[in-house]
């Protein structure tokens, strides 16, 4: 049979309104939220003060407008897989810490006083941040000090000798190599050959125990250093090529230094152009070209960075294209080495090398070792391997670059560009109403260790000798840091109390300073006895004699 037919549906219900809110309820809704709205302006506006930028790469930027009375957020963060972090970080973790020990104004100034205002005689203890050389200062990794553990100490022919000549040899083609304790017994070596009476090095600035060895034999020292056009284009270190070219005509010129980076010029590093261009100037004159490699790697990276062309060769490429173009190099591994002690000296005349050899035998070691123990050659194979890896050398002169930065926004007279080991301070600038015979350096240095326990090293009158003054040098306080030992806020520390130690120098309370000893002897800012022409150092309560030190040191 057919099926029932289905019920007739319903007819549709008229629309119903949605429930009207309730008015009183509403209104203070609206009151809350605008008042709670003008809070939030009102309290970013105070904290904040000024609009902020954020933004990274191609990651969309959020940009928040403040003021008084408005908010506006113009954009807003997209997705973005490509994304990466700008903030440059140490590539390290830290394994050891040693405790710093925080002195007192007063307790400084009796060190100080006790020191004869010579930084080098204060005790390391108390330095709150040691800043005085990059030498052997720095922290070793892991591997470093498992290899120490590896190595053995044979008199000759050692493993870590041969693991030393090994990571050598990855770097440099230099076919003779002898080890050595540091650089200045190198230097020792090469100028008590090549130097003497008569005899005439150049070099695009002479270092202070280059420049002692040399002269300690009687040998004419001649610094070319490069010109404003190389330092805008990044390359302050180079040696200036007409006045070499000029040089090398005459008849006494015995050899040619390229300090590489240039450290008593301001850490800048030298083009690989540049060297070389100097090379074949050298070679055309049959002069030996020496290279003072103690920095290489950070002196290759700037290549790579700065130079033309050489974005896409790696750290170890730069070096090894550096390589050929000297006939001899000096090298403390105390500095690129990342090593606390070590050196070598690398030739490629045999009959020198076999001279050389028998100096090496009666004043350092066996050739075999140099004055070295194992496990230093064993940190330096390994330190030789490290120091070449980019992102080490970004971290290290990325360091540099942040408190450059930092002390030019805040106005204090700073080298620039960054060079890759150290900041340097322009004391010329600081102190000008300081004469160069007053040693505005070493006041600008007394006084940062004064006031916030920074120990430096003036590079300038002191350091060379009176000649320094008249020669147009320029007068420097040099803050080195030590690798891979400070962290980001030790270096804010730093550039608070430079600032503080700036604005002293603006009110003209730091004066000049005087030798009392040793203005003669050789390297006298190791040994010099220094006072202050004025009383801007005395303590302000009790006595400064040698009683109180005991107190300070124990």
């Amino acid at each position: 049979s057919p099926p029932p037919s289905p019920p007739p549906s319903p007819p549709p219900s008229p629309p119903t309104s949605p429930p009207a809110l309730h008015p009183v309820r509403y209104r203070s809704a609206s009151r809350r939220s605008r008042r709670g709205r003008q809070q939030l302006r009102s309290m970013i506006a105070l904290f904040l003060g000024v609009g902020i930028t954020l933004a990274s790469g191609d990651v969309a930027a959020t940009h928040i407008a403040t003021s008084a009375h408005r908010v506006t957020r113009v954009a807003t963060p997209t997705l973005d897989t490509d994304w990466t972090p700008i903030t440059c970080i140490e590539p390290f973790r830290i394994k050891m810490v040693e405790p710093i020990r925080f002195t007192t104004r007063a307790q400084r100034v009796l060190a100080l006083e006790c020191a004869k205002y010579n930084l080098f005689a204060v005790n390391a203890e108390d330095c709150i941040l040691d800043f005085l050389t990059d030498s052997g200062t720095g922290a070793m990794s892991d591997a470093q000090w498992a290899a120490m553990l590896a190595a053995d100490e044979s008199y000759a022919g050692a493993k870590a000798w041969r693991a030393l000549e090994q990571s050598v040899r990855r770097l440099f083609d230099f076919e003779h190599l002898l080890p050595v304790h540091q650089g200045r017994a190198a230097e020792r070596l090469l100028f008590a050959e090549l130097g003497g009476q008569e005899k005439v090095w150049l070099a695009n600035t002479f270092f202070d125990t280059t420049l002692a060895n040399a002269e300690a034999v009687g040998t004419t020292c001649i610094n070319l250093p490069g010109s404003e056009a190389d330092a805008r284009a990044g390359f302050g270190g180079n040696i200036n090529l007409q006045r070499l070219r000029e040089e090398l005509s005459r008849a006494n010129v015995a050899g040619v230094v390229i300090t590489a980076t240039n450290n008593a010029g301001g850490g800048q590093p030298v083009s690989l152009a540049n060297m070389m261009a100097a090379s074949a100037l050298c070679r055309a004159a049959n002069v030996p070209l020496v290279l003072d490699g103690c920095r290489f790697a950070e002196n290759a990276h700037f290549i790579r960075s700065r130079e033309p062309g050489m974005a896409d060769m790696s750290i170890v490429e730069i070096v090894q294209a550096m390589s050929p173009l000297f006939d001899m190099m000096t090298m403390s591994a105390k500095k690129d080495g990342l090593s606390n002690t070590g050196g070598w000296l690398a030739l490629r005349d045999q009959y020198l090398a076999e001279r050389l050899k028998g100096r090496l035998i009666m004043t350092e070691g066996f050739t075999t070792y140099g004055g070295m123990a194992g496990r230093d050659m064993a940190a330096i194979a390994v330190g030789l391997v490290e120091v070449t890896d980019p992102n080490y050398l970004e971290y290290r002169t990325g360091f540099v670059q942040y408190v450059v930065d930092k002390l030019q926004a805040l106005g204090v007279p700073v080298l620039v560009p960054a060079g890759g080991h150290a900041v340097y301070l322009d004391a010329s600038a600081m102190l000008p109403a300081v004469p160069r015979d007053q040693f505005p350096g070493h006041a600008v240095a007394c006084a940062l260790y004064l006031e916030g326990g920074l120990r430096s090293c003036e590079i300038g009158s002191l350091m060379f000798g009176a000649g320094a003054a008249d020669s147009g040098r320029p007068e420097l306080v040099r803050l080195a840091f030590p690798r891979r030992m400070y962290t980001r806020s030790h270096l804010e520390f730093a550039i608070e109390v430079c600032v503080r130690v700036h604005e002293l120098c603006k009110a003209g309370a730091i004066s000049g300073m005087e030798i009392t000893h040793g203005a003669e002897s050789p390297l006298r800012h190791f040994s010099a006895k220094l006072k202050p022409l004025a009383s801007t150092y005395a303590p302000e309560h009790g006595r400064s004699d040698g009683q109180h030190a005991e107190g300070l040191h124990a």
